[in-house]
């Protein structure tokens, strides 16, 4: 079996392969969703140079950060939100991928420490169009985002630095790399019209080498990286 040290080796030789040929030679993020792992495993892949990583339960990263905090981590907040958790979403967080709803904007604008950076958020689109998935769906995402992005010119507190997609779950590759032309089409769009744009966060285990083939410069990566998860989550709906 190999180490997670082993597998974030081979995941960066990927990474940088998948960018060789997309051709841009832009620098891609790795986030490491350590959503149902343990703190030991967490501790070795930072000591192997990932400094980000992501979560979807509340309660099970608010445990870990506190347990975590000699670590300078950035925390990715990648679940959806519920309102009642915007508070601890927006002190605890320095990126939230699942934005997409004004409420939820403005909750997480008005609960930010004055003493912090910005938060940097991520619009959720659904570019699959099922309706088990959360975010805007991609056919109708410019009108919604023109409306969300004009709320965000008053909410100072955020920072809006791209947008997110989670593909169809699917062995259709055809599909998935429409849908991943799809978003990458209007994270260009964007990217044009806001300074403060510079991140397309798509691509998981089983397909981030597609994903920064066609334009993604964040991908969120779990099970390649830690295996199995081993925490099992009780009590936390986000």
């Amino acid at each position: 079996m190999s180490t997670i040290s082993q597998n974030i080796s081979q995941i960066l030789d990927d990474i940088q392969e998948a960018s060789a040929i997309n051709g841009s030679h832009e620098k891609i993020t790795l986030v490491a969703v350590s959503k149902g792992q343990n703190f030991n495993k967490i501790i070795e892949a930072f000591n192997t140079g990932i400094l980000n990583f992501g979560e979807n339960y509340l309660q099970e990263a608010l445990d870990k950060k506190k347990q975590l905090e000699k670590f300078p981590i950035q925390w990715h907040f990648l679940g959806p939100i519920q309102s009642n958790k915007c508070k601890l979403i927006a002190e605890n967080f320095n990126w939230v991928h699942s934005v997409e709803r004004i409420k939820v904007m403005k909750l997480l604008n008005d609960n930010r420490p004055l003493n912090t950076s910005p938060l940097n958020i991520c619009i959720q689109i659904n570019s699959s169009g099922e309706e088990t998935k959360s975010g805007i769906p991609i056919k109708d995402a410019k009108i919604q985002l023109i409306e969300l992005i004009q709320t965000l010119k008053e909410l100072p507190k955020l920072k809006l630095r791209g947008i997110m997609s989670i593909p169809s779950n699917t062995k259709d590759i055809k599909e998935v790399v429409n849908e991943f032309k799809a978003m990458h089409l209007l994270y260009s769009e964007l990217k044009n019209e806001f300074d403060s744009v510079d991140t397309l966060s798509m691509g998981m285990s089983n397909d981030f080498k597609l994903a920064i083939e066609y334009g993604s410069n964040l991908v969120r990566i779990g099970t390649a990286i830690f295996g199995a998860r081993i925490i099992k989550t009780q009590g936390d709906n986000n």
